[in-house]
């Protein structure tokens, strides 16, 4: 199996390269603004695909769509292929999928509440600790009961249901106060408007349809539409960590392959750990460690190594790093950072290198043969085969009516959850409630004694509940717990197995 071609280096005049077999030992692309860190992810995400591998990244500025379609075939490219020894360069489409968590620029992309899970949705939402913490009760509570949790309709529901309850399930639970409920409520109508209800529900996605290949043997890139989604950072990262821990607790251990199975860029990684707790990035850290032996790769893209902490950062085998100009002290403290990162060359300067790389230049360094980084090389980029820019309105309806998967998302379905649920035992409650007076209208005024004991025994009285009230709420109960304990959350709080 052919590498992928990332260029020739400069000084020794040699391919650049990276070995299929170490594409999920993850990697770095790194730069300042304009050095053509977007360029080197799609020669990447170019590679992986014609060796049949599917890739998902995010299109932030809304160029990395022009994989869809074929390159102009410019002189300038042409010749920047043969000064690299690219023999059988031609402009060439790339097999492609678009997404969007909106629904506007690609197929909609869902998942439910309880996948999820309390953690992440609590980052989306930006709750404090307590408010946190009540969250978890209310995921905790609709396990319990047996209550599914598909969008924000039926999250809304269960906050009034806690609400209504404060009391016992403070006492059950731990402490649930209203501010903290009414918070909660708040932040929700925040993520309604700013379009964030569309994300939650179903048909929610699966997996399989992020890791198709055409037929000709091509990996499929699935594009996700970021470029409204990055001006909610805690949504568009917490959907990228979703998605990440959803195929680190769905897919199987396979070992090293030849191959990757899949290839997951962040584009924008600094936004996955601005603000983050300890606890969440010790969480990340494990998902990256070890999904690399489900045959995932995960590339992350930022301006600077350092937005990567470094307990991750150690995990990427795979560099690549474009200019950075030294011009504050933040820059030139990244710069000595950057050059540390790397396995020396000594007929390079990394440091005074970095500074003064041009436009399609980086310096790179692979895993070779038994897993050992090269020697970094000052790297001329191989340019992609696809256009190099946005595409147009046309072309990309164009290929959304030629996808596989369109039929299956576009329509919204909303099945019984726990908001339905909710209202139908509310109506069941009244009419139960409503039953016995309506009966007692009728029975003779002179009634009493020991029938009417009877009766107030079996139905109840406005003061205590009857013993049909007491049963149906024990069956309640014992039926929602059989259904919650078949729940199991995963490393990031999201259902565990998918969805049960």
């Amino acid at each position: 199996m052919d590498p992928i071609l990332l260029g020739k280096g400069i000084t020794d005049d040699i391919p650049v390269t990276l070995l299929p077999k170490f594409g999920n030992r993850h990697g770095l692309v790194a730069g300042a603004t304009g050095t053509g860190k977007t360029v080197t992810l799609m020669t990447l995400a170019e590679g992986f695909s014609r060796m049949g591998v599917p890739v998902f990244m995010a299109d932030v500025k809304g160029d990395v769509a022009g994989l869809a379609a074929a390159g102009d075939g410019s002189e300038r490219v042409m010749q920047r292929a043969k000064d690299i020894g690219i023999a059988d360069y031609s402009p060439i489409a790339s097999p492609v999928v678009f997404w969007d968590l909106y629904g506007k620029l690609g197929h909609p992309v869902r998942t439910t509440v309880s996948e999820m899970g309390p953690t992440l949705l609590s980052r989306i939402l930006e709750l404090n600790d307590t408010q946190s913490g009540v969250l978890d009760i209310v995921f905790k509570l609709a396990d319990d009961r047996g209550l599914l949790l598909l969008d924000l309709e039926d999250l809304r529901a269960l906050l009034g249901l806690v609400a209504a309850e404060r009391k016992d399930i403070s006492t059950s639970y731990g402490l649930v106060s209203t501010q903290s409920v009414g918070a909660i409520q708040r932040a929700l109508l925040r993520l309604e408007q700013e379009g964030g209800e569309m994300f939650f529900g179903e048909p929610a996605l699966e997996l399989t349809d992020l890791m198709r290949t055409n037929t000709d043997g091509r990996g499929v890139i699935g594009i996700l539409a970021a470029d409204q989604l990055i001006l909610k950072p805690r949504l568009y990262s917490s959907f990228l960590l979703w998605l990440l821990s959803e195929l680190f607790e769905t897919l199987p251990e396979v070992g090293d392959l030849d191959k990757p199975k899949l290839v997951f860029v962040f584009d924008e990684a600094h936004l996955l750990f601005d603000d983050a707790p300890p606890a969440l990035q010790q969480r990340i850290e494990q998902v990256v460690r070890l999904i690399r032996s489900k045959g995932v790769g995960v590339y992350f893209c930022s301006q600077f190594p350092d937005d990567v902490p470094d307990n991750i950062l150690g995990q990427l085998g795979n560099r690549v790093q474009h200019a950075l100009r030294a011009f504050t002290p933040r820059d030139q403290k990244a710069v000595k950072t950057a050059a540390q990162t790397f396995v020396p060359n000594p007929k390079l300067d990394v440091a005074q290198a970095i500074s003064t790389l041009g436009t399609g230049e980086a310096l790179v360094s692979t895993l070779q043969d038994k897993g050992i980084p090269s020697p970094v090389q000052q790297t001329l980029v191989s340019p992609p085969r696809c256009r190099m820019g946005a595409i147009n309105e046309g072309e990309r309806q164009q290929v959304r009516n030629g996808s596989p998967v369109g039929g299956k998302y576009d329509a919204a379905v909303n099945r019984e959850s726990a908001a339905e649920m909710l209202a139908k035992r509310a109506e069941t409650a009244v009419q139960a409630a409503n039953a016995p007076a309506a009966k007692t209208e009728k029975d003779d005024p002179d009634a009493g004694g020991f029938g009417q004991a009877v009766k107030d025994a079996v139905f109840g009285t406005k003061r205590r509940q009857g013993m049909i009230e007491t049963m149906a709420k024990q069956t309640t109960r014992t039926v929602g717990t059989k259904l919650g304990n078949q729940i199991v959350r995963g490393i990031l709080g999201s259902i565990f197995g998918g969805r049960r």
